[in-house]
């Protein structure tokens, strides 16, 4: 029992309707009879004074009670209010009395018999002329409800019984409604992950008629479920990519060892240089997949220490103007006005912006400029800005760069292309420490990354 989370919520909503209808129809039940009685008695004491009022008149005109026309609303007061009347003069002699009427009626036939254990209540008022006492007035009614107005309590109560009947109903028509909703909403979810662990990786949530707190847990599934699309994509890219760049020079180096080893070539030098550099080829590939591994490694400690701008891009132009010169590509450095120092670990900054210049440098051809400056345009950051005047990219490409074996250009060769890793280290390392890339690039125009590197370690 209570083990589906429909089932709770339906129980839980019925319990709390049931608890509110059963305190509102008290309530309201109680409170009707305690203003109907209310309302009982003062229309009571209204009849009582009318009669006071009455009796205190006839005797200022008579002088004496008569008869007529009291007893008339002692008469109907009795017939049809059960409200009887004794009337004693100041010597305490009965003048009047309207209480025998009742038996009277009984003895007829023409009213209920009392019930058994009926109480009856009486009041006596002191009647007054010109401040002098003429007598004493008696009123006698049951106590409680009589007749019709016993009725029309018992019709109230039967209103308020089929009301509660009704909203009893209703709730629980609405409450299986909405847990039925509710739960619905949840069904979808859970089947959802249930595909997703079949490795349905296309599995989506409409997002149409689901709760607000419902659709944020299937918004937060559904980019999870592109996230892990996303990565299997690029899981199953990166082994046909990474079986593609091994499977080039092996073929090479097979081919050229079978030739050596039949006889078909003699190792010459040149040809001994050939199968060196592809086998360098493979080790270069190899040593660019452990740096990636080792920067995307969550366990990775960086060794932060306060590095002055300045002092980076000086040694920026040390390592890199040789290599800039032999190619024909000027290097342009802007050095700070001001030292900014910011925490980071220096090997690992050097190895980002080396992989950036040299990835500026590889496309950016004979006669062309790369130009190196520090930024602080953006608050709480010094950012590296590497420009140049290159091949550029296509925008569509711009999102994909920091990929593992991305390029743009897919003719192009790996021998002057690079492994297409160097990138995907840079984000690695940047994320690290805790920093920020922006790349902006035309096609045929060039390139330009700024990597944004926080001022205060967090």
């Amino acid at each position: 029992m209570l083990q589906t989370l429909r089932s709770k919520i339906l129980f839980y909503l019925l319990l709390i309707s049931m608890i509110g209808i059963l305190f509102v129809s008290f309530f309201m039940q109680w409170g009707f009879e305690e203003s109907f009685k209310n309302y009982i008695d003062r229309n009571r004491e209204k009849k009582i004074d009318r009669i006071i009022t009455e009796i205190e008149k006839d005797y200022t005109k008579n002088g004496h009670f008569t008869s007529d026309p009291v007893y008339g609303l002692l008469h109907e007061h009795a017939m049809t209010d059960q409200l009887y009347f004794q009337l004693y003069d100041r010597f305490g002699q009965l003048q009047m009395d309207s209480s025998n009427i009742r038996g009277m009626l009984n003895s007829l036939g023409l009213t209920n018999p009392e019930p058994i254990g009926e109480e009856w209540h009486s009041s006596s008022y002191t009647l007054r002329v010109d401040n002098q006492i003429i007598g004493r007035l008696i009123a006698i009614y049951p106590v409680g409800l009589i007749d019709d107005e016993y009725t029309f309590i018992q019709t109230i109560q039967l209103y308020i019984y089929a009301a509660v009947c009704l909203t009893i109903v209703l709730s629980i028509i609405f409450s299986m409604l909405f847990s039925k909703k509710l739960t619905s909403s949840l069904n979808k979810v859970s089947f959802a992950a249930n595909e997703l662990q079949q490795h349905n990786l296309s599995i989506r949530i409409p997002l149409s008629g689901l709760p607000t707190e419902v659709k944020h847990l299937a918004i937060s599934f559904n980019n999870l479920a592109e996230s892990l699309a996303k990565g299997e994509m690029l899981r199953k890219q990166f082994t046909g990519d990474l079986a593609h760049e091994l499977r080039t020079p092996l073929a090479t180096l097979r081919s050229q060892i079978e030739a050596y080893q039949e006889g078909i070539w003699e190792p010459t030098p040149q040809r001994l240089q050939s199968s060196h550099e592809e086998l360098m080829r493979l080790v270069r590939l190899v040593n660019e997949l452990e740096k990636l591994l080792a920067a995307e490694n969550p366990q990775i400690r960086l060794e932060k220490t306060e590095v002055d701008a300045g002092s980076v891009l000086a040694e920026l132009w040390e390592m890199f103007q040789p290599i800039f010169t032999q190619k024909g590509v000027k290097l342009h450095i802007e050095e700070p006005k001001e030292e900014l120092y910011f925490p980071a670990d220096k090997d690992r900054l050097m190895q980002i912006l080396s992989n950036v210049i040299n990835n500026a440098l590889k496309y950016t051809q004979e006669g062309k400029n790369v130009t190196i400056l520090v930024t602080t345009e953006k608050d709480g950051f010094i950012g590296f800005k590497v420009e140049d005047e290159g091949s550029g990219m296509a925008e569509e490409d711009i999102p994909h760069i920091f990929e593992r074996f991305y390029r743009g250009d897919k003719s192009r060769d790996r021998k002057t292309g690079g492994a297409g890793i160097g990138l995907s280290i840079v984000k690695a390392l940047m994320e690290a420490h805790k920093g920020m890339i922006k790349v902006k690039s035309k096609l045929n125009k060039g390139t330009s990354i700024i990597l944004w590197f926080p001022e205060e370690d967090d």
